[in-house]
């Protein structure tokens, strides 16, 4: 498991954004369990997540609406296939409109520098 921390910061919200190889359903939900181990990403806000796996997408949005198809979209664009990539944001009160979106593409364009 790769993790970026401190990717982000606006308005006193903050981003981090990790991922791992990941096969399965199963796999996803273990990354996502492995993740919340550490107490931080646990009491994390969101942690929106998806990958492409050989029968289709599979995302979670985590409360953070329509943001996992944000992640889906990038990856389909990147040809990455069976890697799980997760953006974690802790919510600095106040709200952050489009902006939100923005910050969890520039997380995964983060992310996905650091592992080409």
């Amino acid at each position: 498991m790769k993790i970026i921390d401190n990717v982000i910061s606006d308005r006193g919200s903050k981003y981090a954004v990790s991922g791992a190889p990941c096969s399965s359903a199963e796999d996803a939900k273990a990354f996502i369990k492995e993740l919340c181990k550490t107490k931080k990403f646990a009491k994390a806000t969101h942690n929106t997540w998806a990958v492409l796996l050989d029968d289709g997408p599979l995302k979670n949005d985590d409360g953070e609406s329509g943001a996992g198809m944000v992640i889906v979209r990038m990856l389909e664009r990147e040809g990455l296939r069976g890697h799980l990539i997760c953006v974690t944001r802790w919510f600095g009160g106040k709200h952050l409109g489009g902006d939100r979106f923005r910050h969890v593409q520039e997380a995964v364009r983060v992310y996905l520098e650091g592992v080409g």
